[in-house]
């Protein structure tokens, strides 16, 4: 699951920064979470060490009567722009010395490289499945890892246009294993009623509302 909608007035692009919680909005998306989940036979609540996916998390955790558990290995991708604002003409991109870091969108040149997102994800999905085994478990993470584990799975290219990553606020990307084995992978948006219509998948992008603030 990807977390809700955090209280960033700035559009600062918050990254792993301490601080960023969940908005109102983004508390009524977890509720509605904690709802659509509440007949799953769900063992196993755990969550990036991040303020905003721990407090979306934590209603889905009380509803099932379990402890929240806590993996860093959900986090966030690292990115050279953390804290500051993204944009051409309103934020980093209008220095010079930033453009460095995008010169090679396949690695990728500005954070944290995909393959190893990919490794510590299958790492905290291979631990939630042995520790639900024989039921369900929630993981609560963010956009760019989630969207990156589901491309290695579903065996395509790990560099992508970030505008087209099928991973909304609050939504629900599902790995079914059986066994040790992924056999299937799906994707709902049980609260997309609540998602402002800029973060919405295929949405044209707004001045100063990008939808990498949100990750």
């Amino acid at each position: 699951m990807r977390h809700g909608e955090v209280d960033n007035p700035d559009g600062v692009l918050y990254g792993r920064l301490d601080g960023y919680h969940l908005s109102e909005l983004g508390r009524q998306m977890a509720d509605r979470v904690a709802e659509h989940l509440a007949s799953r036979d769900v063992t196993h609540v755990v969550a990036s060490p991040l303020e905003r996916a721990q407090e979306t998390a934590t209603p889905i955790a009380k509803a099932h009567g379990l402890d929240l558990a806590t993996d860093a290995r959900l986090l966030e991708a690292e990115n050279v722009f953390q804290g500051k604002t993204f944009g051409v003409g309103d934020g980093a991109l209008r220095r010079p010395e930033n453009w460095k870091h995008l010169v090679n969108p396949f690695k990728p040149s500005w954070g944290e490289p995909y393959v190893d997102q990919v490794v510590r994800m299958m790492g905290a999905l291979d631990a939630a499945k042995d520790a639900a085994r024989g039921h369900e478990a929630v993981l609560v993470s963010h956009q760019l890892p989630i969207w990156i584990v589901r491309s290695y799975v579903e065996r395509r290219r790990l560099w992508h246009d970030p505008r087209k990553r099928q991973c909304t606020l609050a939504s629900l990307t599902t790995f079914t294993y059986q066994g040790d084995r992924i056999v299937s992978v799906g994707y709902s948006e049980p609260a997309i009623d609540l998602v402002p219509a800029h973060l919405r998948a295929g949405a044209k992008p707004v001045q100063g509302k990008g939808k990498a603030f949100g990750a």
